[in-house]
């Protein structure tokens, strides 16, 4: 299997930031512009990009196609991108813009379903499901939603028994405790998931701070990472994380 490395660059109001376990009060504003922050892992020799649009929720839509296009004119990086992705016509007009992957999350707990319909119609390859997930007191990893103010009673191994039948490819799985914490990765969490779920590509994300952290997912199981603050916060760079 093919490890690869996507730097991570989360978009609010035009600017680049990062947000602390996911709370929008908690938010770190880095300076560079989004363009100018891909264009530097662009000259590092990125071949992929992870794109959150966190005014999605707010503005009920996807709001960065036109990036999207600026991203396809100046570059040749693949994009898995998302946020308020609801409808058929939304994965049409992220994919349409350039995308190579639609990142599809609470639709994908709430409306099943719906989603394994995509999976068939657009193809494995075109959709990664977002699981954010945290372990409840019994050890039962739960699936949080909607800014993960809710918890479902649908737990993560039932969702990914249930899709594992749909053609599901690409997950992207983060431990959302350690999420813009600088941790490190919960590798015990992807070592469980690739046992488990063979034919599924999982990403790790959440809490990576050191070169070890990505060495430690590879070997765990997991096809990638996902690298926000760390890179953003130069602790190491994107050129020595794609050597790992």
């Amino acid at each position: 299997m093919t490890f690869t490395v996507l730097p991570a660059i989360d978009v609010r109001d035009g600017q680049v930031v990062r947000l602390n376990q996911g709370d929008y009060e908690r938010q770190t504003v880095y300076g560079s512009s989004p363009i100018d922050a891909i264009a530097r892992y662009v000259d590092e020799g990125a071949a992929w990009l992870h794109l959150v649009d966190l005014n999605a929720a707010r503005a009920g839509r996807y709001t960065l196609v036109p990036l999207l296009h600026e991203i396809r004119r100046r570059t040749s990086l693949k994009v898995q991108t998302g946020g308020g992705v609801r409808s058929e016509a939304d994965v049409d007009e992220i994919l349409g813009a350039g995308a190579e992957r639609v990142v599809v999350g609470t639709l994908a707990v709430n409306e099943r379903e719906r989603v394994a319909f995509w999976l068939r119609h657009y193809g494995p390859e075109r959709i990664t499901l977002a699981l954010d997930t945290r372990q409840d007191a019994e050890g039962v990893w739960r699936l949080p939603v909607k800014g993960w103010t809710e918890t479902t009673s649908t737990t993560l191994d039932e969702l990914l028994t249930f899709y594992a039948d749909s053609d599901l490819r690409h997950v992207l799985c983060t431990d959302i405790t350690r999420d813009g914490m600088l941790s490190g990765f919960n590798l015990d969490l992807y070592r469980t998931l690739a046992a488990r779920y063979a034919a599924i590509e999982i990403q790790a994300s959440g809490g990576v701070r050191s070169l070890d952290d990505i060495r430690g997912a590879r070997a765990a199981g997991a096809s990638a990472a996902i690298l926000g603050r760390a890179l953003l916060e130069e602790r190491f760079s994107l050129e020595d994380a794609l050597q790992c």
